[in-house]
């Protein structure tokens, strides 16, 4: 084939020879004229001295044996058991785009369930997309809109589970807030993800999925986050919405829980194995959502030589809660020119609730350690024993507005809502 001819092969597969070498790849647009630029199986792309190149051949495959990824069938089994599959954006919601090598949304939910055939096997999928949005673009207003259209689903009859399909950048924070929102569940709800797209040979989409639709189907009526608990295809945990977190950027197993054990071992053949206690399926119960967040609610993270005159933004424009992550038990500048105590004061008596959670991500704060923390506390400071920051964030501006009395708030915030505090701390579950 001729070389003056690769323009128009951009999106095919190829053969490639060398001298020495061949290589089989998806055409991509070239930044150089002197390159042809491949996406090879593994998902990497390789760039090829178009002088070097010996031959080139066009690979025909029949049309269920493309690797791209839009247009695959999913014809449902009628006999299982329907769970709600709800589309909302994210890596495991896209595909390669074999013309740019980027990456982009699936405008057909259905092909996701597609990429995982087996799938297919364990339910039927009843699929909605209320928005496709990556998931560091989601707002409170998809949350909420999120915890509107799982409450549809659980309240129907045939509906035996759901799973929602996000992105993992903030998964953690969509779990906490679906925690709230929806308080007692009566069915499973599952958030799955996956860290490469699932058109990309090493992708975690696959498994996920698999372990998801088990858990939908389980007895586990609590939201959880479904991925990958090694970085191996082994199987998957099953972790609390408000005791997990993102802790790497890249690996499988990037979801931890955090000061608890995992609810469970979900494993591909259906296996479960559970690992601590957790609500029960229940579907006499109706669920009713609570679609509350007040947006004047505020993460911080306190460092040394931060000045205390930060604090003067949230005072000067009417937040409404803020939560700081502080040091150790629970510290930040207490003394010198850095001090956050006079500020930390006039906040609160302002009317800003104020919350301390632990920067350390494990442990427990604990304001009688030292006279610094009994000072904040005696200034009004709530701390939040081993709630994790991002879930602290959440619960906070839930509440604020969902109950609008400060000292209702103020004490909810101290109360077990949705399993965001563990009163029975182990060295075991550090670092699961």
């Amino acid at each position: 084939m001729e070389k003056k001819r690769l323009d128009k092969l951009v999106g095919k597969k190829i053969r490639v020879s060398l001298e020495k070498q061949e290589f089989q790849g998806i055409v991509l647009e070239s930044y150089d004229p002197s390159i042809i630029l491949l996406k090879l199986k593994s998902g990497y792309n390789i760039g090829i001295d178009k002088t070097k190149i010996k031959g080139i051949e066009e690979i025909k495959e029949k049309q269920e044996e493309k690797v791209e990824i839009m247009g695959l069938k999913f014809k449902p089994n009628a006999n299982l058991p329907e769970v709600a599959v709800i589309v909302t954006g994210g890596t495991i919601s896209s595909r390669i785009d074999y013309k740019t090598g980027a990456v982009r949304p699936l405008t057909k939910p259905e092909d996701i369930i597609a990429t995982a055939p087996r799938v297919g096997e364990i339910i039927k999928p009843v699929i909605e997309s209320p928005f496709m949005i990556w998931s560091e673009n989601i707002s409170a207003e998809e949350w909420k809109k999120l915890a509107l259209t799982i409450e549809k689903f659980l309240n129907k009859q045939n509906i035996r589970g759901v799973i929602v399909l996000a992105g993992t950048d903030t998964l953690h924070y969509i779990a906490a807030a679906l925690s709230f929102m929806l308080g007692k569940l009566n069915k499973p709800v599952v958030l799955t993800c996956s860290q490469r797209s699932i058109d990309r040979g090493s992708t975690d989409a696959v498994l996920n999925l698999t372990c998801s639709a088990y858990a939908a189907l389980s007895n586990i009526a609590e939201v959880v986050i479904v991925s990958h608990a090694t970085i191996q295809d082994n199987f998957c945990f099953a972790l609390r919405g408000t005791k997990v977190r993102k802790m790497h950027t890249s690996r499988r197993d990037t979801f931890r829980p955090i000061n608890t054990k995992p609810i469970a071992a979900i494993y591909e053949d259906g296996r479960i194995e559970t690992y601590s206690d957790y609500n029960k399926r229940n579907e006499k119960l109706k669920v009713k959502a609570e679609p509350f967040f007040e947006d004047k609610t505020a993460l911080v993270k306190w460092h040394p030589t931060l000045s205390p005159e930060i604090l003067n933004f949230f005072i000067e424009n009417n937040y409404q809660g803020l939560v700081i992550e502080a040091t150790g038990f629970g510290h930040v500048a207490s003394e010198g020119k850095f001090s956050w105590a006079n500020k930390l004061k006039e906040a609160v008596k302002k009317g800003i609730v104020v919350c301390f959670a632990p920067q350390t991500i494990y442990g427990s704060l604990d304001p009688f350690v030292y006279s610094s923390g009994r000072e904040f506390q005696k200034a009004g400071v709530i701390f939040l024993k081993d709630m994790l920051p991002e879930t602290a964030f959440v619960k906070l501006g839930f509440l604020l507005e969902k109950k609008n009395n400060r000292e209702n708030v103020k004490k909810l915030m101290l109360q077990n809502l949705a399993g965001e505090f563990n009163p029975r701390l182990s060295e075991k579950d550090f670092l699961v």
